[in-house]
């Protein structure tokens, strides 16, 4: 009998307790929250299937891994990529290489929107305990 009494006080108080929360944020918190700017699409480069468009795919590629080195957003395979465009070019096949270098390039922009996106990421109010 006490255990069964317990037990509804115990479901009881946790039904009340749940009815006392909100998902809306604290006002103090709600003017630091900023809404987010959706990302605009990455325009990757057009580059015909030649050599000159193979080189000009590359050249763009290592542009863009530069751009997200320079905020420590590089992704990981956007290196690997280039090399194997490089390897595919020498080879002589120019689609393949602007494929990989193409693959690359949207990496590098994405990679850098990313590491920009994120650079001011905050915990929402949602996990913090004040």
């Amino acid at each position: 009998m006490k255990k069964s009494n317990i037990l509804a006080l115990a479901v009881v108080s946790l039904v009340a307790l749940s009815g006392c929360q909100t998902n809306e944020p604290k006002k103090d918190m709600s003017a630091s929250v900023k809404e987010s700017t959706p990302m605009k699409m990455v325009q990757v480069t057009k580059a015909d299937a030649t050599k000159a468009g193979a080189e000009q795919a590359i050249a763009a590629a290592e542009k863009a891994k530069k751009k997200a080195a320079s905020v420590s957003g590089e992704w990981r395979d956007t290196g690997k990529f280039i090399k194997q465009a490089k390897a595919a070019m020498k080879k002589g096949d120019f689609k393949k290489a602007v494929k990989l270098a193409n693959k690359a390039e949207h990496e590098g922009h994405s990679g850098y929107q990313q590491a920009v996106s994120q650079k001011q990421l905050r915990m929402p109010a949602y996990l913090q305990t004040n």
